[in-house]
């Protein structure tokens, strides 16, 4: 493929909002999960909460889209001069140029969750404030931010658990390619609710403690909320060394269990295998995996099979869920800029909260930070239903 430039891009958390914040984490070691004490929430669990979202104020025109998400948004737009370098491209390209794809899971369900205690007790109504379409419903992330930016272009949202976000890339490099669009805005945004706390819960998923992916004694993941955006274009003549580029897209589906990945990681290896056929690329020539590793028994062990097939034990890699939570829809987008900052930094980030690495698991699982130049990076997102997106990401001075 040709490579795609990532001009601009940030993302904010629970570790951080914009890209210094979220390095400096990164740096730190420092994660962000805590004790959940979110809403009314009766878990014992960790969760990674966004501080300071309710106190985000939606423009009074977009009055109707006011959530929980779409406040996670705006935040999230606000940072790295963002809205700014987008606000550039409608100058440069026209609002009908720029497409819009974002990936959600949750999108506004908390709205909904709201509506309903606060129903009519006769008849059971919802409160008149309440507007689906422009909240729960899925599209709503797309439509809020192309209404914020005043774009015309088409708007996409993919909705696949959590390969959402890292399949928007594929959705938007094909409009791009097809002509139809000359940028997009990409990334994700999940906000926490009580459906995905308790239903993760209901399948026995969620630890009691902050996840521990890929350790031996792993049990479950930590929820967490997240946005993160960033505005692809077509590659220039002339880039800095350190600018960033989309080289390869792998997606696949593994046709196996709604719950439950491939048990060798099938869909998983062929995700990341046509990532690398698509960049022209090596196995030995990826110089960093941001694995997606959940911290459920099942997950990374099919993961840790599937890169263990393609990549053998000496790639570095590592699941930054630890720092961030399992940020759902979001995550593919949060770990594609953290992909990014390792691009730009050569700091191979430590996954944090693990303790004893599986001894099954055949991986150069990084247990502390390494610095190190790092050239092309690969990022792994698998949804549940084994719907699977990798990323090839890497630096234009060696791309």
């Amino acid at each position: 493929m040709n490579p795609l430039w990532l001009s601009h891009f940030t993302a904010t958390s629970n570790i951080g909002r914009g890209l210094d914040q979220t390095q400096a984490a990164l740096r730190q070691r420092r994660a962000g999960l805590v004790p959940c004490a979110f809403d009314t929430v009766d878990l014992v669990t960790f969760i990674g909460e966004v501080a300071g979202v309710d106190a985000v104020q939606l423009p009074a025109r977009l009055a109707d889209f006011d959530c929980r998400n779409n406040r996670l948004a705006l935040l999230g737009l606000m940072q790295d001069g963002f809205a700014e370098a987008v606000r550039a491209a409608i100058a440069k390209y026209g609002a009908q140029r720029i497409g819009v794809f974002l990936g959600t899971s949750t999108s506004g369900i908390l709205q909904t969750e709201l509506a309903y205690r606060q129903r009519d007790p006769v008849s059971g109504a919802f409160p008149a404030g309440f507007i689906y379409g422009t909240t729960h419903n899925t599209f709503s992330v797309a439509d809020f931010t192309r209404h914020y930016f005043g774009l015309s272009g088409p708007a996409v949202v993919v909705s696949s658990a959590c390969s959402s976000s890292a399949k928007v890339f594929a959705s938007a490099r094909r409009m791009m390619a097809a002509g139809l669009i000359d940028a997009a805005v990409v990334g994700g945004v999940d906000s926490l609710c009580l459906t995905t706390l308790y239903g993760f819960n209901s399948l026995g998923l969620i630890s009691e403690q902050a996840c521990r992916p890929f350790d031996a004694q792993r049990n479950g993941i930590s929820i967490g909320e997240a946005a993160a955006f960033a505005l692809l274009e077509r590659t220039p003549e002339h880039l800095d060394a350190d600018a960033v580029l989309l080289l390869g897209i792998g997606e696949s589906s593994d046709a196996y269990h709604m719950s439950s990945p491939h048990p060798d990681g099938l869909g998983a290896r062929m995700a990341m295998q046509d990532a690398l056929k698509m960049a022209g690329l090596k196995s030995a020539e990826i110089d960093y995996i941001n694995l997606h590793g959940t911290a459920t028994q099942s997950n990374d062990a099919a993961e840790g099979k599937a890169v263990a097939a393609v990549f053998g034990s000496g790639t570095p890699c590592s699941s930054t869920k630890g720092a961030t939570g399992h940020t759902l829809g979001a995550a593919g987008g949060v770990e594609a800029v953290i992909c990014a900052l390792v691009l730009q930094h050569g700091l191979l980030p430590a996954g944090l909260n693990t303790r004893q690495l599986d001894p099954a698991l055949a991986l150069d699982y990084l247990l502390d930070n390494r610095e190190q130049p790092v050239m092309r990076v690969l990022s792994n997102s698998f949804g549940f239903g084994g719907t699977n997106c990798s990323l090839i990401f890497g630096r234009a001075d060696n791309s």
